[in-house]
Parts: structure tokens; sequence; C-alpha cells
């Protein structure tokens, strides 16, 4: 195994990573080594470049994957952008905050409910973050809130969404999923995927009662600070905010782009009708549609590249030939279907936890889990399950994800809250151990 490209490529992405290495460059890296292997380009100096050459081109060639996904998430980026230019966010929260619970356990549900809108309803991702969290510390403290529940409720909203949902971010997730499956000889629907990636969030949502409920229900004492009284003042501020013609039809935008997606399945599809309504409708002003787009560029520009280069890197691998090798060999030592389960959702958490991004991990696992699976004896739905789990496990708890980073941006903005203590260790252990949990059962089963 230690000649096998597929492994030794998918060791140095994760160490790579793990190391806080660019994610990018390391997957563009360990593409290149699964190439040179394939290709024994440490033959010679001659073989080495055409070695290169023809992974380049293996990686350029497989990155079409991944178009639509990138487009999709680009689009998603100006729509978030263009809502966070108006003041509509901050008047649905400030309404939002009125009917919040005095209960602890009750206020983090709340939380975690507003979260999940921030994935399908109104698709801003963790742009409601640093607008909703900071101007409610000073009624957090007062209620003696433990962040840490608050965290796990803002990553369970999130994730838990795209995780079961065929909706916004989630119709991305699976349709991601439902492209790299057709790629390794899987043909399903979305609608396939739905049925069964309600245990993905199911799961999760066992591990946010237990946090909330269980764990940190207990009241924990924060220091008072000059932060407190400023954000007082603006959340004072924030209730004389009222729609204007502007605030509707942004909100107009994000309902059409909402319905559009529903019903014909297309993501960058509902985005752009969206947009157009925004700008028909002057929610966002034509002199200023350069600087939306720039900034939706600069919220998910990155993501999407990290989207495309990671279909490249599953192109590579499969033509590797280093998969069948490695498949072979993982159904020699699984001791059959729950030891392949565990082994494969294990795997799959390492690698996630590494790149930081479900969505970027699906082609690079899909390549190798689907013939496994398929050689364990797994059904459809199953393998369905394993892939779309194993992609999830590691965003909640990866100090790289976006599920963490938005929380803590929120929680810490008076410097009280922890990234790794207070959000990645509560995220990870809530989380990703229902997760694992959930998969093998739900793969036995199905």
């Amino acid at each position: 195994m230690l000649s096998n490209p597929v492994v030794i490529s998918i060791i140095i992405m994760t160490v790579l990573c793990l190391l806080r290495f660019n994610v990018l460059l390391s997957i563009l890296v360990s593409a290149l080594v699964a190439g040179l292997m394939y290709h024994n380009g440490f033959a010679s100096f001659s073989a080495f470049f055409d070695a290169l050459t023809a992974t380049t081109s293996t990686l350029i060639t497989g990155m079409k994957g991944n178009l639509e996904t990138s487009l999709s998430y680009i689009l998603l980026g100006a729509l978030a952008a263009a809502i966070a230019n108006t003041n509509l966010t901050a008047i649905l929260i400030n309404s939002i905050t009125k009917i919040l619970s005095s209960t602890r356990a009750y206020f983090s549900l709340i939380i975690a409910a507003i979260a999940c809108f921030s994935q399908n309803l109104i698709p801003v991702h963790i742009a409601f973050i640093p607008i909703l969290i900071p101007p409610l510390l000073p009624l957090m403290n007062k209620l003696n809130i433990d962040r840490r529940a608050i965290a796990t409720a803002l990553t369970f909203g999130l994730k838990a969404p795209y995780v079961s949902l065929s909706v916004g971010f989630g119709l991305i997730f699976h349709g991601i999923i439902k492209k790299e499956l057709a790629n390794n000889g899987v043909n399903v629907e979305i609608s396939d995927i739905q049925s069964v990636m309600w245990i993905g969030g199911f799961s999760m949502l066992v591990g946010l009662f237990l946090a909330i409920s269980i764990f940190y229900s207990k009241k924990r004492e924060y220091k008072h600070t000059n932060f407190e009284n400023l954000e007082m003042q603006e959340a004072e501020l924030a209730k004389s905010l009222k729609m204007t013609k502007k605030e509707w039809a942004v909100l107009g935008g994000a309902v059409v782009a909402f319905i559009v997606q529903i019903y014909t399945s297309s993501m960058p599809l509902g985005a752009l009708l969206g947009l157009l309504v925004m700008v028909a409708f002057g929610g966002i002003e034509y002199n200023k549609i350069d600087k939306v787009m720039d900034s939706g560029l600069a919220m998910m520009g990155f993501i999407a590249f990290i989207m495309l280069v990671a279909a490249g890197f599953g192109s590579v691998l499969r033509e590797s030939g280093g998969i069948e090798q490695l498949v072979n060999f993982a159904s020699s030592i699984a001791g059959g279907k729950i030891g392949g389960a565990i082994m494969m959702l294990t795997i799959g958490l390492l690698v996630t936890m590494g790149i930081g991004t479900s969505f970027g991990t699906i082609p690079i696992i899909a390549a190798i889990y689907v013939p496994l699976s398929i050689s364990l004896g797994f059904s459809f739905p199953a393998i369905i399950l394993l892939v779309g789990i194993a992609a999830a496990l590691g965003d909640a708890g990866s100090p790289a994800s976006d599920s963490t980073l938005g929380p803590t941006a929120g929680l810490n903005a008076d410097g009280q809250h922890n990234h790794i203590y207070d959000t990645c260790v509560p995220t990870f252990i809530f989380f990703n151990i229902p997760l694992i949990i959930g998969g093998i059962i739900g793969a036995m089963i199905l």
C-alpha cells in the first residue's frame, strides 16, 4: 500500500492541510504526486516533465465536473453580498430577537433555527453571524448562557440543512454527490439522496440536544466589557430600522431564488434570476453591480476554486490505477460491511478535517468509496449515505471550516470565546460522533 499513488497522495494532502498549508495548493501538489507515481515520472528527467504535463491535463479536464457547483457558489456569494448591502438582515434579526426566550435552551434552539434559514430560505451562509451575534452577547451574559451551546447551535444551523435537505446550499451538496456517484458508476437522483441523507441531519439534531440540554445547560459567567455597552447602543439603533423599497426588492429577489431552485433544481438559475429581480426593482443599484459581484467573489470565490480543483484531483485518482488495488486491500481487511463502514467514515473524517470543506471532499472520497462499497455489497442508498456522511464528517470541528470560523467570529467579539476549545472541540464531539453512529447504523439497515 505504501506504493499506491492514491494512498500516498491522500496522506500528503491531509498532512499538508493539517499543517495549515494552503488548501488549494495542498490538493494540487497531492494530485501531481499521484500523477508522477502513475506515469513513472521519477524514472528520468524527461519522464518527470511528461508525467507533470499529462497529470495537469487530466486535472484540468476533470475540473469541469464541478463547474456548475462553482458557478452556484459565486452567484450565491453575490446574492449574499446584495442582501448584506441592505438593512434587510438587520431588520429581520431585530424582529426575531424580540421573541428570543429567556430560557437558555430555548434561546439556543432559536439561534439554531435562524442559522438554518441562512442555508436555504435566505442563503447568506455565515454573513449573518457578525450582524446577529455580537449585539446578543449582553443578553447571553445576562442569562449566563454557555457560549459553547451557542457555538453548537450555530454550527448545526450552518451544516445540518445542507446535509439533509436539497434546498439552497443543500442542493449544491446533493448535486455534487449525484455527479460524483455517476462518475464512479452509480446513477441516482436528487430525490434518492434526500431520502437517505435525513439520517445525517437527525444524527446532528441528537448531538445538538445533548449539547444544549445536558452538557452546556449550566450557567457560565462572562466578564462585562466596554464592548457590551457599545453593542447595547447599536442594538437600540437597530430598532429604528425600517423596510424600504430597496429591502423589499432584495427580499423579493431572495424569494424568487428560493422558488426557482426548488422548481428547477438548479441553484445557478435560481441565484441568477434572484439577482436580476434585485437589479430590476432597485434592490441592487445599477452602478453598484460590479461591487456586489466582486464581494460575492471575495466571499465564495476561494471555495468555488477548491471545488474545481477537488474534482480534478478525483479525476487524477481514478486514472492513476491505484483505486482498484486500494479497494481490494481495504475489502480484505474491512472484516465485512460494518468494518468497511467504520473505516470509510473514519477516513472521511480525517480528509475533511484537513481540507475544511465537505463540498470539496466528495470528489476525492467518492472515487474510492463507491467501488469499495460495491465490493462490500452495500446497496445504492447505503452508498449515498456513506459518501454523504463521510464528506460531512470533519466540517464540524475543523479549525479551517466556515462552520466553525463563523461562530467564533461572532462569539469572540468581546475576546471571551476560544476558537479551538469553545467551538471546534464541542462541535467535533457533538456532531461527528453522532454522524459516525448514524452513518454506520443507517448503512447497515439500508
